[in-house]
């Protein structure tokens, strides 16, 4: 293998390898706990043998009792080495053949394969420069928990699965459904040999290898090769040993295994999540989410608060002077509901009522409504979180529903400029009235004690006091009916500015607690997917 396919391989796997970490981070909280702990582990081995010994491939042989497996194992290393299986300190102890010592020990150490053998070179197949370590493991079907705990270990951890079978029990269920099917993402690293070949008749072998490949068809190993051989007679030795030596040269296997193994993590991943995305967040729903949730915050009642509060604040302002007064009996709308501040920062709560209980029906149907829309498509798990997402914030709507409305500038004591001008008038006519009734008063006066009373001017043949009671009266007649049609007009541009601000913050308050986390849930789930399919290569 160049140097340069090396590290293009090594960058893939570092991308896959970085992409199967991001999305088992997304996903926490939303896949089981025990499904992202093993891809951590997946993770945490990959890690740990890119720090090892990258010249040396670490071969596992793995066989049923009876199989051979060990007597496979002595026939491909050229050695008896295995022979001295009784003389091992424990049946479940791993026995190593390692070709170039250089930088295998501390690989050998994070097997834990304490029984270790310089192997001799074997002519065509494995000599000190060749970088293998060959592992004879216990039987996978032993009785002994221990010997099947060191091989489901190993079935991890080794860089190529060598797999072998013997004619009686090839289609053994243990074996494939327990081992083979459950790696069929593994089918580059995998070899499977049927041994002991010479109990068959001859006829008989190739028959039996399209069974055997058949069955691992179905599995998903359809690619595997597979090979018979005899470690009795040496028939097919030579064959294992050229796939073996093969891998070993092209130095792929190490990469190999560990995408395997990251390929079958990311499908794991994906069983467990399913396929999808989310609908994601639409702007008609945000807004239908704000209508529903300004209504339930009695908005309307605001606004029309706004409107008859300047209406009734014009009435005091520009009212007939003689009458306005009695406007002061009648109670501020916006005061009433504590939304009239003096102060910009007093004012923390309103006095608006509690939301009834078909107010918060309203609400929680609404948020619903908005969480089933954005997670439309999205896979159980994500949708799950995707609505709870959205229900996390329903508790805290009122209360930052009502913050939201009392922080509200209502504009309720901005002040008219047309107020100064009518108010001005309105007293002149006042003036004009009382200054025309005064002096009809005097001339009367002068009249009831008979006493010579002076002729007033007359315009049009009217005295001019009669002409100046007549017409303060009518001007302000005409100035209270003026101001109040131009307050009506006011109020109702008010009311409209004042629902923009209110509906602004409404919507505000949902986007905090409803649509931005939907929106975070909706992005984790897109950038679940993008990292497992990375991932999966």
């Amino acid at each position: 293998m160049s140097r340069h396919s090396g590290a293009r391989d090594s960058s893939r796997l570092d991308r896959r390898l970085e992409a199967l970490n991001d999305a088992r981070q997304l996903a926490g909280g939303v896949l089981p706990d025990a499904q992202l702990e093993e891809v951590l582990q997946v993770l945490e081995r990959a890690g740990s043998r890119r720090s090892l010994s990258a010249e040396h491939t670490v071969v596992g042989f793995f066989g049923a009792t009876g199989s051979g497996k060990s007597s496979l194992f002595n026939a491909v290393s050229g050695s008896d080495l295995a022979t001295t299986a009784a003389r091992r300190p424990t049946t479940s102890e791993p026995l190593a053949g390692v070709w170039g010592v250089g930088g295998s020990e501390p690989l050998l150490d994070w097997l834990d394969v304490r029984n270790r053998h310089h192997a001799a070179p074997v002519e065509g197949f494995a000599g000190e420069d060749t970088g293998l370590i060959l592992l004879d493991l216990p039987d996978f079907d032993s009785t002994r928990a221990a010997n099947r705990e060191v091989v489901q270990r190993m079935v991890g951890l080794v860089d190529v699965l060598v797999w072998v079978l013997d004619p009686q029990k090839y289609a053994d269920a243990a074996v494939h459904q327990d081992f083979l099917a459950p790696l069929a993402s593994h089918g580059a690293v995998t070899l499977v040999v049927l041994n002991q070949a010479d109990r068959l008749p001859a006829h008989d072998v190739p028959p039996v290898l399209e069974s055997l490949r058949g069955i691992l068809a179905a599995e998903g190993l359809g690619k595997v090769k597979v090979l018979a051989a005899s470690a009795l007679t040496g028939q097919g030795v030579d064959g294992v040993r050229a796939a073996i030596r093969n891998v070993v040269v092209q130095r792929k296997a190490r990469s190999q295994r560990l995408e395997a193994d990251v390929a079958k993590a990311s499908r794991e991943l994906r069983e467990a999540s399913g396929d999808g995305e989310a609908a994601g967040v639409r702007n008609q729903a945000v807004a239908r989410l704000g209508g529903e949730l300004a209504a339930a915050a009695n908005v309307p009642v605001v606004v029309s608060a706004v409107a008859r509060s300047y209406r009734l604040e014009s009435v005091r302002r520009t009212g007939w002077p003689a009458t306005r007064w009695l406007s002061r009996f009648r109670p501020d709308p916006l005061r009433r509901l504590n939304l009239r501040r003096d102060a910009p920062a007093e004012l923390n709560r309103t006095s608006l009522p509690p939301a009834s209980a078909p107010a918060r029906a309203r609400t929680d149907s609404a948020v619903r409504e908005f969480a089933d829309a954005a997670s439309a498509g999205a896979p159980g798990p994500w949708r799950a979180a995707i609505r709870s997402a959205a229900r996390d914030g329903r508790d805290r709507l009122p209360d930052a529903l009502d913050q939201a409305i009392a922080g509200t500038d209502l504009g309720a004591n901005r002040k008219s400029w047309w107020w100064g001008v009518f108010n001005v008038v309105q007293w002149l006519a006042l003036l004009t009235v009382l200054g025309g009734l005064g002096w009809l008063a005097g001339l009367a006066a002068l009249q009831y004690f008979q006493m010579p009373a002076p002729e007033p001017p007359r315009v049009e043949g009217w005295p001019v006091p009669t002409l100046m009671a007549a017409f303060g009266v009518v001007l302000g007649i005409v100035l209270a009916l003026a101001g109040r049609f131009i307050a009506a007009g006011t109020a109702a541009a008010r009311a409209s500015r004042a629902r923009k601000r209110l509906e602004a913050a409404v919507a505000g308050v949902a986007r905090n607690l409803v649509v931005e986390p939907v929106e975070v849930e909706v992005s984790r789930l897109a950038a679940f997917n993008a990292a497992l399919k990375v991932a999966a290569g």
